[in-house]
């Protein structure tokens, strides 16, 4: 990254033939255009050296050459390698809060792109255009910085694939790092889908996450005498049938329960041997306090209840995980606004939120905030997209300029929306 990310407002032609300045949707959405031949460099950069979990010192490091050209306030996290700029506009003012996750998965990249990951580790879930976008956003505001009454914090957070690095970066401080909380934060998702097409909607729109592990107690014999043994194998596979009942029969379908088996493990290897234990372990996904809290409290009986019928024993354990992300409804609808203005049809609002789990709402559970999907799909893609974290998953890298520039005017929108009255 260099300096030919400074770049000249777009200007218009009056009718008069003289120019002026275009108008700050314009200029926003102009500005990310110019900025994407570099933020499609760093993405791939990126892209091409994933990195896992809290500690990513090759993306910080990329992060921090990103944003070395402008004048900004920057502070590197240390219980994870986060990275938070902070934009001080031209006068005092409101904070707002610009977030970007930054850290990949533990898959093996199975796509044929030119800058494919060969680690071991994969952006599968396009965080590596998330942190580009961000940093596009960053640089269109400071290009603009004359003109915000308000500072603007960019947070880039490792560790949000079940690490935890949301709330790690907020006891870091960094709701507290301007001496106000921010009065709204902002994140983007990117997804499959028509590409360049931004989806949100007000209250939830993310599930939360909860973990469970089951552990079958037999007893373990030789494969020619199961009478002398008690096998686990054929009680833990009836727990994974019964969970999915459970899953489908106790809880109103307009309150989504998503419940996966992930994880099956018994058996030493030899093909004679009954293991004296076996388990399983998966994830539960849900929308409201209620079903999570049912969850909870019924899941192991469950296994329980399955397990005594066989004269085994079941231990679960039950775990929650990120909550849900709730979209501010103040927040949201005028953020629907501005991205309708910028971007018009290609603006829709959601019609029920996604059962993946974000930690962003560890920040919307202090901060008024709007998370918003990205569409990012290639459209010569031969078939459907595949999902995120799929290790065929692909996105395109053409939305950048579109990502920054929304990021951008959303915050440009709410600094002026929340400036204080001119005494």
């Amino acid at each position: 990254m260099n300096k030919s990310f400074e770049m000249e407002l777009p200007v218009e032609t009056a009718a008069d033939g003289s120019s002026t300045t275009a108008a700050p949707a314009e200029r926003f959405t102009a500005g990310g255009t110019a900025l994407l031949p570099e933020l499609v460099a760093l993405r791939r950069a990126i892209h091409a050296e994933p990195e896992v979990g809290l500690r990513l010192p090759e993306t910080q490091r990329k992060v921090l050459a990103a944003l070395a050209p402008l004048d900004l306030e920057l502070h590197t996290g240390t219980a994870l390698s986060s990275v938070v700029a902070v934009l001080r506009g031209a006068r005092p003012g409101p904070t707002v809060l610009l977030r970007a996750d930054m850290d990949a998965l533990p898959l093996q990249e199975a796509t044929s792109v030119p800058f494919r990951s060969t680690n071991g580790a994969m952006h599968a879930c396009g965080h590596d255009l998330h942190t580009a976008g961000l940093v596009g956003a960053a640089h269109l505001l400071h290009a603009h910085r004359d003109e915000l009454a308000g500072d603007v914090v960019f947070m880039f957070q490792p560790g949000e694939e079940g690490f935890g690095g949301a709330p790690l970066m907020l006891e870091e401080g960094v709701l507290d790092v301007t001496g106000e909380r921010p009065v709204a934060a902002y994140a983007a998702h990117v997804g499959p889908g028509p590409r360049g097409t931004f989806l949100t909607r007000t209250g939830t729109v993310t599930a939360s996450s909860t973990t469970f592990a089951v552990e079958v107690s037999g007893r373990g014999g030789h494969g020619s005498r199961p009478h002398e043994a008690l096998d686990p194998v054929p009680v833990l596979a009836e727990i994974v049938l019964g969970l999915q009942t459970f899953a489908t029969r106790r809880f109103d379908a307009f309150d989504p329960v998503v419940l996966s088996v992930t994880n099956l493990a018994a058996g030493t290897g030899a093909d004679n041997i009954i293991p004296g234990s076996a388990r399983l372990s998966g994830t539960v996904r849900t929308t409201s306090p209620q079903a999570l809290a049912k969850v909870e409290a019924e899941l192991p009986s469950v296994a329980t209840g399955i397990a005594e019928a066989h004269a085994a024993t079941a231990t679960t354990e039950v775990a929650t995980g990120y909550p849900s992300v709730v979209n501010d409804p103040a927040t949201t609808g005028a953020a629907l606004e501005v991205l309708r203005e910028a971007f018009g049809a290609r603006v829709a609002e959601a019609p029920r939120p996604t059962m993946g789990a974000e930690d962003f709402s560890y920040v919307a559970q202090q901060v008024p905030a709007t998370m918003l999907m990205l569409l990012a799909s290639p459209p010569d893609l031969d078939g459907d997209p595949a999902p995120n974290h799929s290790p065929h998953a692909v996105f395109d890298d053409a939305v950048l300029g579109d990502q920054a520039a929304a990021l951008a005017l959303l915050a440009a929108r709410a600094l002026t929306a929340h400036a204080p009255a001119a005494g």
